[in-house]
């Protein structure tokens, strides 16, 4: 007799990809929501989540790699000039 459910090799997939949906969407899904959504729009969204997140950490890297000027572990220093000048008193 055939089975229509989820096996045993689909499972940890879904819930990993539930979670990865309730986790990320930082509070835009609820965990019964992602888990009774049809397949094609969990799988639409949790595409685009992923999409996002990957252009966010190649826009950070680029950020980071743009502004290394400066020799790595250096920190950044403003680049500050007073505008006032001050004497040594010769008392």
């Amino acid at each position: 007799m055939a089975f229509f459910g989820l096996t045993q090799e689909y499972r940890p997939s879904l819930f990993t990809q539930i979670h990865e949906i309730v986790f990320h969407g930082k509070g835009g899904y609820d965990w019964d929501t992602v888990y009774n959504m049809p397949i094609w729009l969990r799988k639409w969204t949790f595409q685009k989540i992923k999409e996002f997140y990957e252009e966010q950490n190649k826009a950070n890297k680029k950020a980071y790699n743009s502004s290394s000027n400066k020799k790595r572990g250096e920190l950044a220093r403003p680049n500050i000039k007073p505008s006032y000048s001050t004497k040594a008193s010769n008392k």
